[in-house]
């Protein structure tokens, strides 16, 4: 049997959405001063680095064994190797935040059609009308913040990189991951994907870096708040929820990035963006509050 959730994680969803929507506020600030693949470098070097002096100060227990520790590296390559590279890569190759965050919208909906064969959750009628509705809000934010075609066709395919790991890399979290320790298991994670990822640089990129204060802000940000913060809520959520139901979270970033865009960088919020926050809250709401998840 599963524990009781504890009753803090009531409010962990607001928190996550918050905090995933700065991500990409985040890599707007930093991008300029870096190349994806190298600033992702840096950030993944300083969250293991963080992590492993946790571990080590607390004694932290390790995964039990090397099939845990391959579960925890093929997570991490999904969801920071895979979908932060892509979101990154598209971000640096100009392709349009708003995009990216249809893109990313559509993960949701993914996620509920893979999860019924692959973890044995299946959705009410109400259930499927919130994710209706979620994407729906995501479509009209999207729509009207619109500002043409922008980009290459390697930003294009970046986005849909992301787009396929955060799916994935979900999925196979709740399947494989929900027994390794957490502190730990980021460590594998984090370093997975910062291997792969300097590899990459290496043979891609320059990897020279302008340390400004912005830069250096953004990259902070990124390893702190995003990182530590919202994947740590991102993988108790899992732990203690439906894969389906938690990702029904990822429709509202869009509609909050948004709004942070438009106190922080003037961009403009059209009356089809605010129906469109609307319709997206509407619809998680449906999803996780609405009837359960029926076990077949």
């Amino acid at each position: 049997m599963h524990a009781a959730p504890p009753a803090w994680l009531r409010w962990a969803p607001f928190l996550f959405v918050f905090l995933w929507s700065t991500g990409f506020i985040g890599s707007r600030l930093g991008t300029p001063f870096a190349e994806p693949l190298t600033f992702l470098s840096w950030r993944y070097l300083a969250l293991v680095a963080i992590l492993g002096a946790f571990a080590l100060a607390t004694g932290a227990a390790w995964p039990r064994n090397a099939r845990e520790a391959m579960h925890a590296a093929a997570a991490g390559l999904l969801v920071h190797g895979c979908y932060l590279g892509g979101v990154f890569c598209a971000i640096a190759r100009g392709v349009p935040l708003a995009t990216i965050a249809l893109l990313v919208g559509i993960q949701p909906v993914i996620t509920a059609l893979a999860a019924g064969p692959l973890l044995g959750e299946r959705l009410t009628r109400v259930q499927w009308l919130g994710i209706a509705l979620g994407f729906g809000g995501v479509v009209l934010v999207v729509s009207g913040k619109w500002g043409g075609p922008a980009g290459d066709a390697i930003g294009y395919a970046s986005g849909l990189l992301a787009l396929a790991g955060i799916t994935a890399g979900t999925l196979y979290q709740k399947r494989h991951c929900g027994a390794i320790p957490m502190v730990t298991g980021n460590i594998v994670q984090y370093g997975a994907a910062g291997l792969v990822t300097f590899a990459i640089a290496l043979a891609t990129e320059t990897r020279v870096v302008q340390w400004t204060p912005q830069f250096l802000f953004a990259l902070g940000w990124l390893v702190l708040v995003l990182s530590l913060g919202a994947i740590g809520l991102l993988y108790t959520m899992i732990r203690h929820g439906e894969a389906s139901r938690v990702s029904s979270l990822f429709f509202l970033t869009p509609p909050v990035t948004a709004v942070m865009a438009y106190f922080l960088f003037g961009e403009r919020l059209p009356p089809v963006a605010l129906a469109g926050l609307a319709v997206s809250a509407a619809g998680v709401a449906l999803v996780t509050r609405g009837a359960r998840m029926e076990k077949p």
